[in-house]
């Protein structure tokens, strides 16, 4: 899974971690970066060791966005090889946002244009305060249009049509009041408050929160009828009888240790 410019990593603990290596260029990614990252998620989504992923960058900056170099082949692309391209970068945001396990963007420095979507894309965000963001397409001729379904389920409608139209920068004390950070922290702080994060993860049931997070996915913005209502009874039922669901009572009602949780 690894290249020279993203790097994986899984640790005992079940902790992977994606990170964009490419720091000379502020962690701009391209084709082959986007194609990568893709792999990483996929490779990753299939392993049942992990159990939380922390996406991270080394360097100065989180990610400057589209590379230039990428950006002037794009210019001499036909209208189907755009299509092919932007589609290649959609399927790498596609396969970050319905990871099945918990994810965590580590954030310093800027985030631009496409960086935002990965932001959005991630369950939680720890930024350092120092950090900036920016919505930069319109500022070129561009849309945000790949990661506009992720940044507007994060932010929201009234903001996004403010920051997706002015292209101005914003800071990570504004990222947080959006909801598109979740921690802003100092920068010498951000690895104890993900450290923080990842134990607060890992002292819960790993099925029980994959099985968390698509009931999200399956809840939201849904019209609360008999369906809905079908559907969660289903899922909390199911949840009971699995071998984790039965454990975790155990545990709980017995005042013991949860199997899942190692010292």
């Amino acid at each position: 899974m690894n290249s020279e410019t993203v790097q994986t990593s899984i640790d005992e603990r079940g902790v992977a971690r994606v990170t964009l290596n490419n720091p000379h260029k502020h962690n701009a990614f391209d084709d082959q970066i986007i194609n990568a990252l893709t792999n990483s998620f996929q490779q990753l989504a299939g392993n049942d060791d992990v159990r939380v992923l922390v996406l991270a960058s080394n360097g100065k900056n989180f990610s400057a966005g589209a590379d230039l170099n990428w950006m002037k082949r794009m210019a001499q692309y036909s209208l189907e090889e755009n299509r092919t391209d932007a589609n290649a970068l959609a399927n790498m945001l596609k396969a970050l946002n319905f990871f099945p396990k918990p994810t965590i963007a580590r954030v310093q420095g800027a985030a631009f244009g496409g960086a935002v979507g990965l932001v959005s894309c991630c369950d939680m965000a720890i930024a350092a305060s120092r950090s900036s963001f920016c919505l930069s397409e319109v500022k070129i001729g561009l849309v945000p249009a790949t990661i506009s379904p992720y940044v507007i389920k994060a932010i929201g409608q009234r903001a996004a049509r403010r920051y997706f139209m002015t292209a101005e920068r914003f800071n990570a004390r504004q990222a947080q009041a959006l909801n598109l950070v979740s921690e802003v922290v100092d920068a010498g702080e951000l690895d104890q408050t993900l450290e923080q994060m990842i134990q607060q993860l890992l002292l819960n049931s790993p099925a029980a929160v994959s099985a968390t997070k698509q009931l999200i996915f399956d809840v939201s913005e849904r019209e609360i009828d008999d369906k809905l209502i079908e559907l969660t009874s289903e899922c909390i039922a199911t949840i009971r009888v699995s071998s984790e669901g039965q454990a975790g009572l155990g545990a709980f009602l017995n005042k013991t240790t949860a199997p899942w949780i190692k010292e």
